[in-house]
């Protein structure tokens, strides 16, 4: 069953297209992860389906329904969380508990018990729930941003660089989190350019190129693809 489906979404900036006609899906319970080059288009992708740019030409469909140009505080209320890219996922000047109070603020209810859950996921953060989050490391700030969405408990998540500016260490911490998460039944959609890691533990992979989708598949087979190796992989 798909989750998502974006067919032949054109979009872009002002004046300028950036998106040509791309199409992707999401199956449910599926990580999904676009690979491709800087300025491939992968951001502007997922702020078309998240609502932030309205799409010129396509559609995009949750569970069905067309949400083409839905805005994003209705796209959350349906069940899709959406953490951008660094430094602009947290608010710097709150503790991590309110960063996580605002990721809960629609809800009519105690938010302890979301936050426990979080706070065992990511225990690293559970010890600065009290700390300022502008004051917390890198790899800590995107836990919190993770976690954050994670408060609505969404039903696809979409996931825009997460390991951008991480150490090694945290990198793989990171994508470990992320794989628990889908095998706890969330449906993820990944935009990463640590494409090697991505193909790793997603199960299926798009390679977005000058806006236009340029190949799609399992992962697996695109980990072992020579051409997607040499273009996207560092191998010679």
């Amino acid at each position: 069953m798909q989750i998502l489906k974006v067919e032949n979404v054109v979009s872009g900036y002002g004046a300028m297209e950036v998106l040509h006609g791309v199409s992707v899906e999401v199956e449910k319970g599926k990580i999904v992860c676009i690979i491709g080059p800087n300025g491939a288009g992968k951001t502007t992708l997922l702020n078309t389906i998240f609502g932030i740019l309205r799409p010129w030409k396509g559609r995009i469909l949750f569970k069905g329904e067309d949400i083409s140009g839905f805005p994003p505080q209705r796209l959350v209320k349906m069940g899709i969380g959406y953490v951008p890219q660094q430094p602009d996922n947290i608010f710097p000047m709150l503790t991590v508990d309110e960063n996580l109070e605002m990721g809960g603020f629609i809800l009519n209810e105690d938010l302890q018990p979301r936050k426990e859950q979080v706070y065992e996921l990511f225990p690293d953060i559970a010890d600065r729930r009290k700390s300022r989050a502008g004051d917390l490391s890198g790899g800590m700030r995107q836990m919190l941003a993770i976690g954050r969405a994670l408060m609505l408990e969404p039903e696809l998540l979409l996931l825009d660089e997460p390991s951008t500016g991480l150490a090694p260490s945290l990198v793989d911490a990171l994508f470990e989190r992320i794989k628990m998460l889908n095998e706890r039944g969330m449906s993820i959609l990944l935009v990463e350019q640590n494409a090697y890691q991505a193909l790793q533990i997603s199960d299926w992979a798009y390679v977005l190129e000058g806006g236009e989708k340029k190949a799609e598949g399992p992962a697996k087979e695109m980990l072992e693809d020579k051409e997607i190796g040499k273009l996207y992989l560092g191998r010679r």
